[in-house]
């Protein structure tokens, strides 16, 4: 069993391989016409370019920290365990996005030669890509790290670094993909009357790029974060619970391993029963759910195999079948085949202020119901855990997150195809292709934008779960046995971290805003002064928006970068070990709170939207389809930017608390400078 470590390895190599296959697959789909051709390297040279912008950025921050690791903690081996992380997760990111610049130009070639079947197989393609890299990686870098170093405790430095990587690139390609959907949507759509998509619109190519940079490579890294996290802290963990069982030392340790080891492997399956269907959405659950089957059945049997029993194995079901839920409900409050969206979009009639208003009540609405199936995640995984033991139920939140995330191969699959079909519609609309081509990348864009929404839903219920599990590896790490409410510093720190994500949205909204203004700005300029462009015999300067965008979402994702470092070091340092504690438990219940509020909101307000562009409420052009312009426009930043990002706030916090809790420890022997300085 212990030579477990060493298989592993090979498994994920094993899912790397089969992405590559997928990948030259969807490279040898015909492109199509050389207009298409055109379109399609303008976005894949604007987001290649954006990402490279980026890494140089990226670069500092990362050589900033580790330095940090390897003088202020003296251990250079977790720092290069953090470069390790940092790197794998740039690698997920990167490899999946060029293959999603390729399939989406096929993608629209597919719709038109040979319809909805072959387009969706060619998009999910696309998107697999991204999925088994994001497994691939995260599987890699942990396996090849302990089965060399045999040191759990040095994994949480690979934790950090796709942390870190997962801040920056969902910051800046939300703020990217937002500033170039808001000034394409506003100046286009609302003002100049033209249909979205349309090559008359200077923002239009931006518009495309964003949504590879922020909703394929910003999601990637998000979900490669939640994963390594949720592993590497079950791996601790499983430690800890089985280090007085004779011969089973490891098995703790290993049990997490395996079953993301199986998820990889099972989501290759998935794969295979996504079809080209009438029904896109059916199809791409056929493949989730089989998938999760494949896993269920294995935990239960991994489970009796080496600890004796099943319970360890119903963890893993419980965080699975969460997982699935969350998803399933999200649709319930996202998708246009239930009466939420309808319901909003109903209100556009009387107006955008009727249009907001519902939408945040629909908002508001659904973070009942995933708080509700995130604690019963909670109780059924502790429950079943600690029948198998003393200290099994922390164990088993822990199993539970990692159960949650065992299938990312083929969830963010579902998630990147999106993205690519969106990006198809786009292509169709500006190569002039015939009607018929967008009606079928729309009704795939639909479905991409509820999968989306789905996604979302998904990463914000395993965030709650991967923040928990790191939160008593946080404990067991500075020897917290509990948090005293009635403690000031405690409720100091509570009153911090339940500030935080509020802020934190707040400099990535406001980050939007500035520049959304600067591209709205630009659309006008040029609308006015470029002549003929509404006519369509003059030429938009696509390239002046591009740059915009890159820039304005290069300069505004550094100040949320540093908030998220720097306040929990702040912290830890002039309140101490229990003040942090109080900071990350009450950034996890509104981090999570908000979260779903806002994606789900903006899914909401999305939907709705294209609800009313299929003919209802007026259709397309009428004064609701205007005002649900303006409640989507309000929307993408909160589903794109600001709430997809708090899941990473939130595991960002306690991993940087984890790792630099040494020299909390150090300072007033935990408990702070100020504490320190008055009992001076």
């Amino acid at each position: 069993m212990d030579k477990l470590i060493y298989i592993i390895p090979a498994v994920s190599v094993l899912g790397l391989l089969f992405a590559l296959i997928l990948a030259m697959r969807v490279k040898k789909q015909d492109p199509g016409t050389d207009r298409m051709k055109e379109i399609a390297a303008s976005i894949h040279e604007g987001a290649t370019a954006f990402l490279f912008s980026e890494y140089k950025i990226i670069v500092i921050f990362v050589a900033v920290i580790f330095l940090a690791i390897g003088f202020g903690i003296g251990n250079w081996l977790e720092a290069v365990c953090f470069l390790v992380g940092a790197l794998f997760s740039v690698a997920a990111g990167f490899f999946g996005m060029q293959v999603a610049t390729l399939a989406n130009v096929r993608t629209a070639n597919a719709a038109k030669e040979k319809g909805m079947a072959k387009a969706l197989s060619v998009a999910f393609s696309g998107g697999a890509v991204m999925g088994l890299c994001v497994a691939g990686f995260g599987l890699l870098g942990i396996s090849a790290i302990y089965a060399i170093t045999k040191n759990a405790d040095v994994l949480f430095g690979f934790s950090l670094g796709a942390s870190s990587i997962a801040l920056f690139a969902r910051v800046g390609g939300g703020i990217y993909t937002k500033a170039a959907d808001v000034g394409a949507d506003l100046v286009g759509k609302v003002e100049a009357g033209i249909p979205e998509d349309d090559p008359r619109n200077p923002a239009v190519v931006a518009d495309n790029v964003g949504d590879n940079v922020g909703d394929v490579a910003g999601m990637g890294a998000d979900l490669f974060e939640s994963y390594g996290g949720a592993v590497i802290s079950a791996m601790t963990l499983g430690l800890a619970f089985t280090k007085n069982m004779p011969g089973k030392e490891i098995y703790g340790l290993l049990f997490p391993l395996c079953i993301a080891a199986i998820g990889l492997l099972s989501s290759i399956i998935g794969t295979f029963f996504v079809r080209g269907d009438k029904n896109p959405a059916k199809s791409l659950k056929v493949g989730t759910y089989v998938a999760s089957a494949a896993v269920l059945v294995a935990a239960l049997v991994l489970s009796y195999v080496m600890f004796g029993s099943v319970y360890f194995g119903v963890t893993i079901v419980a965080g699975l079948i969460v997982g699935v839920l969350i998803g399933q409900f999200t649709e319930v409050y996202t998708s246009d085949a239930y009466k939420s969206v309808k319901k909003i979009a109903k209100q556009s009639e009387t107006g955008s202020a009727t249009n907001i208003i519902s939408g945040i009540a629909v908002g508001f609405q659904s973070t009942a119901v995933t708080i509700v199936l995130i604690c019963i995640g909670i109780f059924i995984s502790f429950f079943f855990g600690s029948k198998a033991g003393l200290n099994g139920g922390i164990y088993g939140i822990a199993l539970a997150a990692v159960g949650m995330l065992s299938t990312t191969g083929i969830t963010v699959a579902v998630d990147a195809y999106g993205p690519i079909a969106d990006n198809a519609g786009g292509i169709a609309e500006m190569s002039g292709l015939d009607k018929s081509v967008r009606s079928i990348t729309d009704k795939l864009d639909s479905v991409g934008n509820t999968t989306a929404a789905m996604g979302k839903g998904f990463a914000i219920g395993s965030a709650a779960l991967t923040a928990l599990a790191l939160f008593f590896s946080y404990r067991d790490a500075v020897s917290l046995q509990n948090i005293d409410i009635l403690d000031y510093s405690v409720v100091i720190g509570l009153l911090i971290g339940g500030m935080l994500p509020f802020i934190f949205s707040a400099f990535t909204m406001e980050s939007v805003s500035k520049a959304a203004y600067q591209m709205i700005a630009e659309v006008r300029r040029q609308f006015r002064e470029i002549p003929g462009i509404l006519e369509g015999t003059g030429k938009p300067d696509y390239k002046t928006c591009v740059a915009i965008s890159t820039k304005a979402s290069l300069r505004e994702m550094i100040v949320p970068g540093i908030l998220a470092v720097a306040v929990p070091i702040l912290v830890g340092c002039l309140l101490g070990i229990n003040a942090l504690g109080g900071l990350l438990a009450g950034s996890l219940v509104t981090g999570v709170l908000l979260a779903i509020f806002m994606s789900n909101a903006g899914g909401a307000w999305d939907n709705a939207k294209k609800y009313i562009e299929t003919g209802n409420h007026g259709g397309k052009g009428s004064e609701s389809h205007k005002a649900a312009v303006v409640g989507d426009t309000v929307g993408d930043p909160f589903k794109d930017t600001s709430g997809p990002s708090i899941n990473i706030l939130i595991k960002l916090m306690t991993i940087v608390s984890l790792v630099f809790a040494p020299i909390f420890l150090k300072i007033g022997e935990g408990a702070g400078l100020i504490e320190w300085l008055a009992q001076r």
